[in-house]
């Protein structure tokens, strides 16, 4: 750890060199905490550091104001070396008033930084929040640096001039005073801010006007007051050449299914219906007319399904997203689509449930649902990114998987990946394979058209486009005879089509990757893992080699078909851990289907994993203390 000092115009400063830091800025969901992480994020994004965020919302839409039910969270963890995670615990909090303080107190470790808004210390905040006592003077917080600041005052002071605002208004600025504040003590510049401001209220020059002077007032306050006696300093990442931009997992997802519409010569077609965590790829893609995106906002999750359907079956790149509820909703029209064997992309960004459960929180427990979750036998491939940056990939390769074998696809995300961001290095388009797709133009059968003919390869039938002469075929739920499509009551001719529908699926295992191992290729211990599970996995598990720990991950991106490999991997190893964010879904399959016996490592509390919840439990495997 390097130390330098500094002269400033008002005392001396120490500037001291930081390899990472976690910041967590807590507040009412009126506070403005989202604006304010996504600023800072942003802001070190150009800077040059590696980051990972962690959103977290209120599930209420406008919870009672002051109450824990209300705290809105934004956790950034940035640093000048490759990360993994936002973080297991914050280094410094930014409280702005007591709810936020005591939603977070639990996850702080003694001798972290808390900057405090002193202002919203009083008696009915302090009431609204549980606190007995002001805990600012009972002596609860002795284990931590506390920094108490008048963030509402100083604000006030700031921008009491501006007209055209009310003072509710002008308040609403005292996040960017905490903003500008915290710039300051991590030496962050102001002016991406500045230049976001001004953007985004163009049309207003008094809000331009309160929220810069915040901005500015708060970094002024950190540079005059004798308060803080340390900045901090984190030296730009040295990351992989290339281009990079902040991108969420639903940001990468829209930018994936525009790419491969693109990379198809196809328009893209998104039907859905808003519903948290998902409605951001439709936010995402309603703006992009331009780029041939249709996109169509459904009354309800059912509508949504078969508009999705009727796109496909017109011959559009069609794609819907929604949660673990909408894939409920949706799955008779699934179902539909399997009949028809029409490709298309299905995304459930999953959240905390059963039924409404936790709609802002993250969970991995549509396993089962997307798998089994429709009446008959309805194979589907399955997908999961592992990283938010890798959802654009996964969005690209749902749609290859879809066209090559004329099958609906589902793509597992999840509330932490949809919402969370890190660097993105842009790939260059024109390193993108396209995605070939041959419509048929005459009949395939002796001078009639055969819509369920199969590709020998693929079992994929022939996508033609409605209206095209000669190509006349018969479209429905009902179960068809094989080549012919009409209905059929066969036993025989069911058996036949069952089995193709899930043959061509099986067939996926000889086109997509096998699976990667991180680590010895044998070994004491496997730690397996799939979806947004990856980074704290990996981070443990990259710690315990460090230690020379015999442990290994491998990471499933496809979770049907399994990579082919999958076997011979697990077989390799004594034991195997599997993390989920759901009660043991992956360990119950793979123990189905490779007669294993696997370790579970559930959990369900609407987080993400820590690193050190995996890295105690590979001590714990490992030194053989297991119970």
């Amino acid at each position: 750890m390097a130390e330098e000092q500094t002269a400033s115009e008002k005392r001396p400063v120490v500037i001291q060199e930081l390899e990472d830091v976690v910041i967590r800025f807590a507040g009412d969901s009126g506070d403005g905490m989202q604006l304010t992480g996504t600023q800072f994020t942003n802001t070190a994004a150009i800077v040059g550091n590696d980051i990972s965020t962690l959103p977290d919302y209120p599930a209420e839409i406008r919870a009672p104001a002051g109450t824990l039910a209300g705290v809105s969270g934004f956790q950034v963890h940035m640093a000048q070396s490759h990360i993994w995670t936002p973080g297991d615990t914050p280094d410094v909090l930014i409280a702005m008033n007591p709810a936020a303080l005591k939603a977070s107190l639990p996850d702080l470790e003694p001798g972290a930084s808390i900057i405090i808004n002193t202002d919203a210390f009083t008696p009915a905040n302090l009431a609204k929040a549980g606190y007995e006592t002001n805990p600012l003077r009972d002596g609860s917080l002795k284990n931590f640096q506390v920094y108490e600041v008048p963030i509402t005052t100083l604000n006030r002071n700031a921008v009491q001039d501006v007209e055209g605002l009310s003072p509710k208004q002008l308040d609403r600025s005292r996040n960017f005073f905490a903003l500008g504040l915290v710039y300051w003590l991590y030496d962050r510049p102001l002016e991406p801010t500045m230049e976001w401001v001004k953007k985004k209220f163009a049309k207003r020059p008094e809000i331009i006007e309160a929220n810069i002077r915040a901005l500015q007032a708060g970094y002024n306050y950190g540079d005059t007051t004798r308060l803080f006696q340390t900045r901090y300093r984190i030296r730009p990442a040295s990351l992989p050449p290339g281009t990079y931009r902040k991108v969420s997992g639903n940001e990468a997802l829209a930018m994936g299914l525009v790419t491969a519409a693109r990379k198809a010569g196809k328009p893209l077609f998104y039907g859905s219906y808003p519903i948290t965590p998902a409605s951001d790829i439709l936010h995402a893609l309603a703006p992009l007319r331009n780029y041939d995106v249709i996109t169509f906002q459904a009354e309800d999750e059912i509508a949504a399904m078969g508009s999705v359907v009727g796109a496909a079956f017109g011959g559009a790149m069609a794609a819907t997203g929604t949660s673990g509820p909408g894939i409920a909703l949706k799955s008779e029209a699934i179902n539909l689509a399997v009949m028809l064997e029409l490709p298309m992309v299905i995304i459930d960004v999953q959240r905390g449930g059963p039924s409404t459960g936790l709609p802002t929180k993250t969970e991995q427990s549509d396993l089962l649902q997307v798998l089994f979750g429709r009446n008959g036998e309805s194979p589907l491939p399955v997908l999961a990114p592992a990283t938010p940056a890798e959802c654009f990939d996964i969005a690209l390769m749902a749609f290859r998987i879809a066209v090559r074998a004329m099958t609906p696809v589902i793509v597992l995300s999840d509330g932490y990946l949809g919402n969370s961001a890190q660097p993105w290095n842009i790939p260059d388009p024109d390193d993108i394979p396209p995605i070939e797709i041959k419509h048929p133009t005459e009949p395939n059968g002796n001078g009639v058209f055969l819509p369920y003919k199969r590709d020998p390869e693929t079992l994929a039938r022939p996508w033609a486009i409605p209206g095209a002469a000669g190509l006349e075929h018969r479209i429905g739920g009902l179960e068809k005879a094989p080549e012919y499509g009409n209905v059929s009551y066969s036993p025989h001719d069911h058996e036949q089509m069952v089995r193709e529908r899930a043959e061509k699926i099986a067939r996926l295992v000889e086109f997509i990757p096998e699976l990667d191992v991180f680590g010895p290729e044998e070994g004491d211990l496997l730690v397996l893992g799939w979806g947004s599970t990856y980074g704290a996995i990996h981070a443990a598990v990259a710690d315990a080699q460090n230690r020379d720990l015999p442990v290994a991950h491998a990471h499933l991106r496809y979770l049907n078909p399994f990579p082919r490999n999958l076997g011979d991997v697990l077989s390799r190893y004594k034991r195997v851990l599997v993390p989920e964010m759901n009660m043991g879904q992956l360990a119950m399959l793979l123990r189905s289907q490779y007669l294993c016996d696997v370790t579970p490592l559930n959990k369900v509390q609407g987080r993400p994993f820590k690193i050190i919840e995996i890295s105690r439990k590979i001590d714990e495997m490992l030194s053989g203390a297991e119970k």
